[in-house]
């Protein structure tokens, strides 16, 4: 990093810098937002399974919410983990039913409550954008574009705050003069 520093023009390198250490920070953020998602969906998941009774519920829950730093990922393997122990478990088709509604209800919390609240405001984000974000990653760039919607989103945003300011600053944006107009 020091190496690619000194090669920055003099007069800019305070700046590249300054946006430098700003968007590690949004990115740190991020990522500790996204720990404490997980640690949520996990607790969510295994308290609905232990509510229906699932003997498994503890590991399942914690493993699905562990697995769901990847998107979709922890609520697949949970959902089908949770579907074989409580067909084995319980044998009928009530059970499994409920477990589906506890995974329907995580994957609401997570997508509307936790990841706008936990996630965005960490990273200065509105909840509404973190869920656009995350929608337009997706269908722009697939699978990965979900991966990296919100942290591009916290660079791209820190950024544009960065133009705004330096533009609200600037001699084009202060100047009083008024052009004569044609008369």
């Amino acid at each position: 990093v020091e190496g690619i520093r000194t090669l920055l023009p003099r007069k800019i390198e305070p700046t590249v810098s300054g946006l430098a250490k700003e968007i590690e920070e949004v990115l740190g953020a991020f990522l500790r937002g996204q720990l404490m998602v997980m640690v949520a969906l996990g607790i969510i998941y295994a308290v609905g399974l232990w509510l229906v009774g699932l003997d498994l519920a503890f590991i399942i829950g914690m493993i699905a919410g562990v697995l769901s730093i990847v998107p979709y990922l922890g609520t697949v393997v949970g959902i089908v983990a949770a579907l074989i122990a409580a067909l084995f478990q319980f044998q009928d088709v009530f059970h499994p039913l409920m477990v589906m509604i506890v995974f329907a209800v995580g994957q609401s919390l997570e997508g509307m409550v936790l990841t706008p609240r936990l996630v965005g405001d960490r990273v200065g984000l509105h909840p509404v954008t973190v869920i656009f974000a995350v929608l337009a990653g997706g269908q722009l760039f697939g699978f990965l574009g979900i991966l990296l919607a919100l942290p591009v989103a916290s660079a791209l945003n820190v950024l544009v705050r960065h133009l705004h300011q330096e533009y609200t600053n600037s001699s084009l944006y202060k100047d009083d003069t008024v052009e004569p107009g044609p008369e």
